[in-house]
């Protein structure tokens, strides 16, 4: 029989976690109580603020309904090895949309998780490998997770880092936010030995260690994390494009297929939408992006973005002229 409360509380709130109704008298056995004990059960999870619904009925039933916030989950040791493995393999390579919401989740989940679990995630995800597009750099999920966890909790952070020329420093920072631009990740940070504000690309860090030094944030320049990002490489030398294109499809089709980064187009009372945006990426990838979105598009500018389509349009239709051979099939 189960006497300690709040275990059986957890038992209790686990069974109900599934998505099914459970009939009181299967809930007492299961938890070795009787039918009353089950009924202050569930009122005391009602206190703790979880919506369990009661049907009525010789039997009765009880089920976890959806209410206004999200409740605490209990996770058994299948369910919390599956979703980190899915957060960690999204995480690792800067999924767009939710990338940020990812990682604060992930270093959430791997603080509580147990060293068993931990080591079970990693085997798992040491024993497979993504098949991924595009060519953002791959990341430890380790160095994300203390990076992420550092950021929130407000600790000075210390890391070794490695530059695009390959020379390699130490630095003791102030973390302030983490960027996904769609491709790679970036740390905000205040450098406190070279007393200013510094962007890192993640996948140069490496030998991340929160001190447990707390500090207060300081104010960024920019106000917004993202424009210091922004600033900041073009600040280095890399070009920036003030992009103006039209697609002719709704917005809402559009923004499901283009990199957050970019933004999000207006729409357009003829059924189009626009998009204006500055981006510092090249207009190679630019170029790319736009064709993935699959829909016809105007370019109104900038004129390196529209001369390199009309130059990888004529080479595309110049790779089809030829005869085509029919190859192997394939395994």
């Amino acid at each position: 029989m189960t006497t300690d409360t709040p275990a059986r509380l957890l038992q209790l709130l686990s069974l109900l976690q599934t998505p099914r109704e459970w009939p009181g008298g299967e809930l007492a056995a299961r938890l070795s109580v009787s039918r009353r004990t089950v009924r202050r059960d569930v009122d005391r999870l009602r206190d703790l603020g979880y919506p369990v619904q009661a049907s009525m009925g010789a039997e009765g039933g009880y089920r976890l309904v959806a209410g206004k916030a999200l409740p605490p989950l209990v996770l058994d040791d299948e369910e919390a090895v599956a979703i980190a493995v899915g957060l960690r393999a999204g995480a690792g390579h800067a999924v767009e949309g939710v990338e940020e919401a990812s990682v604060r989740a992930l270093a959430k989940l791997e603080q509580v998780l147990p060293s068993r679990l931990r080591h079970r995630v990693s085997t798992l995800q040491a024993a497979t490998m993504p098949l991924t597009g595009g060519d953002g750099a791959s990341i430890a999920t380790e160095t994300l997770t203390v990076l992420a966890s550092a950021t929130a909790g407000q600790e000075r952070l210390r890391f070794r880092y490695r530059s695009g020329d390959g020379t390699e420093s130490r630095r003791l920072t102030e973390p302030y936010r983490m960027v996904s631009t769609g491709r790679r990740w970036y740390l905000v940070a205040y450098d406190i030995d070279r007393d200013d504000w510094r962007t890192f690309r993640v996948d140069r860090v490496e030998e991340p260690f929160a001190t447990g030094a707390r500090f207060v944030p300081r104010e960024l320049p920019t106000g917004d994390a993202a424009e210091y990002l922004r600033r900041s490489m073009s600040g280095r030398g890399r070009p920036s494009y003030d992009i103006d294109v039209t697609f002719e499809a709704p917005a809402d089709f559009v923004v499901a297929r283009l990199p957050s980064a970019l933004g999000a187009p207006e729409a357009q009372p003829d059924g189009t939408c626009r998009l204006r945006a500055t981006a510092t990426d090249s207009v190679e990838w630019l170029a790319l992006r736009l064709a993935l979105v699959d829909c016809e598009f105007t370019v109104h500018g900038p004129v390196e973005l529209a001369d390199y389509l009309r130059e990888l349009s004529s080479r595309l239709a110049r790779a089809t002229d030829g005869p085509v051979t029919s190859g192997p099939s394939g395994a």
